[in-house]
């Protein structure tokens, strides 16, 4: 499976970025999409993740109520909608994948089987 992780970019505080992750080699129904983010000199973080075969999401409590995921089957692709951006959120952000195992999906980094490369977001002014 291979992961292309595009729509990063520079925006304001308080402003809004897509992130798209699309998937090629497999279907989504196979494989749950998680999205991490490592900002300079911290630890990658896990943010979001989405379970196509059955619908369930997670968000991370940081980023809850501002951002959202959603996937797109029929493009095997997997969004991540972030609103009201806020200087803590820049960092590089990478999108993953892990085989479904028959229930939702997690953001354990040493349990994904493919990372694409990532795509920076800087908020700033």
């Amino acid at each position: 499976v291979q992961l292309q992780a595009s729509g990063g970019g520079l925006v304001q505080p308080g402003g809004s970025l897509r992130l798209s992750c699309t998937a090629s080699g497999s279907t989504l129904d196979r494989y749950a999409i998680a999205w991490f983010r490592q900002a300079p000199g911290e630890e990658r973080e896990g943010v979001s993740c989405i379970s196509s075969a059955d619908g369930i999401t997670y968000h991370t409590d940081s980023v809850k109520g501002r951002f959202t995921i959603s996937s797109d089957n029929a493009e095997n692709t997997v969004y991540l909608q972030m609103n009201s951006l806020k200087p803590e959120d820049t960092a590089v952000y990478y999108c993953a994948a892990h085989q479904y195992g028959g229930w939702g999906c997690h953001v354990m980094a040493n349990r994904m089987d493919y990372w694409g490369k990532g795509t920076l977001v800087t908020v700033s002014s």
